[in-house]
């Protein structure tokens, strides 16, 4: 069977290589070639010996993901579509985001009264958004990605195939990238030893070094995983998606619930919290008219009472038009319920939504933006 380099973390690299009498210091430079640098062959590996090079180049492969299109929208968001070995589609998404300093300033005028509205700020940094199953199984009810069934069906991405999204949009990205989201198709738990493995080299000194607080994986709420998770000590931030803050307003939204409970989830999301020593971040998605009210805050503070959290309210972006983004008059009420419960809410910018690549939306789609 070929060995696939690009698949491969430091140990696994260091142990296949040793069968080619490749020392541990040698092959933590092939492996800095491979997941730093993009090597696509032995060639330029002038540190082995041209025997070993050729040894090794006889059973090598680094394989590719083809990029099928590349969408930008007005804002700055740039959705890729990946075409699968077996001929299916993903996608991922690179997300722009100003300077820290910058970002800090305009909510300073905000609350000053001299900034209102949109404010787009010049981009310093991006964060990649990246697939870890070809679609998913899970079915939220207000989400594209669960309504799209793959021909060959659900199946887990290989770590070299989430390697190989942040690559390509690495490459061809004008500023740095500093975080990575496992937050596109598919649930990240469900394939947890390969998201798991993909993080670590993504977060190597000798891979691309990004930092491991900046790597996210988001998760539906599969109890065992985040359990595993938390007493593994993983320095990636876990990202806790709910709905709704009771199990019967939650179960229509999310299906997930009937195999995973609230109560067991949030018993899970408090064995990580003792385990990080942090907040715990739990995504909420807001759909108007359904949870968004007033007692729908007081619920989930409820929920959240006694444990370190904070909320990331995220609208819902259906495409089916069946559920709407809650309004601004009930994001201030919901937000202010919160906060009088000392729960620190922030609000995630629905980026994309033009071109198919805002939360919720990756559906393998080739709609809106400017194709380059």
């Amino acid at each position: 069977m070929p060995l696939n380099l690009r698949d491969l973390d430091l140990s696994a690299m260091t142990a296949a290589l040793a069968g080619y009498g490749i020392e541990a210091a040698k092959a933590a430079r092939v492996f800095a070639a491979v997941q730093r640098d993009g090597a696509a062959s032995v060639d330029g590996m002038d540190w082995l010996s041209l025997p070993i090079r050729r040894a090794v180049a006889a059973d090598v492969i680094f394989p590719e993901l083809e990029i099928v299109e590349r969408r930008r929208a007005a804002d700055g968001f740039v959705k890729y579509l990946f075409g699968l070995p077996e001929g299916g589609l993903i996608e991922a998404v690179r997300i722009p985001l100003p300077d820290p300093d910058d970002a800090r300033a305009l909510k300073q005028r905000r609350r000053q009264g001299e900034a209102t509205g949109l404010v787009a700020l010049p981009t310093a940094k991006y964060t990649l958004c990246i697939s870890s199953q070809s679609g998913c199984a899970l079915a939220c009810d207000f989400c594209a990605t669960g309504r799209l069934r793959p021909a060959g069906g659900v199946r887990n991405l290989e770590v070299w195939e989430m390697l190989a999204q942040v690559r390509a949009m690495r490459t061809e990205a004008d500023h740095p990238v500093a975080g990575v989201l496992f937050l596109g198709m598919g649930e990240p738990l469900l394939n947890y030893d390969n998201v798991i493995r993909a993080a670590q080299i993504l977060s190597h000194p000798a891979g691309p070094a990004i930092a491991g607080e900046s790597i996210s994986i988001s998760t539906v709420g599969v109890a065992p995983a985040i359990r595993r998770f938390a007493a593994e000590g993983h320095r990636f931030r876990l990202i806790i998606s709910l709905a709704a803050a009771t199990s019967e307003a939650r179960l229509p939204l999310m299906p997930a619930e009937k195999r995973w409970p609230l109560d067991e989830v949030m018993a899970a999301a408090r064995e990580y919290a003792a385990s990080c020593g942090g907040r715990v971040t739990f995504a909420y998605v807001g759909i108007s008219g359904v949870n968004m009210q007033c007692q729908d805050a007081q619920k989930l503070a409820k929920l959240l009472s006694g444990l370190r959290a904070k909320v990331t309210l995220i609208n819902v972006n259906d495409d089916s038009g069946r559920y709407q983004p809650p309004t601004d008059d009930e994001v201030r009420e919901f937000r202010d319920e919160l906060l009088a419960h000392h729960i620190p809410v922030s609000r995630r910018y629905a980026g994309g939504r033009e071109i198919g690549a805002a939360c919720g939306t990756l559906a393998a789609t080739r709609v809106g933006g400017t194709i380059f």
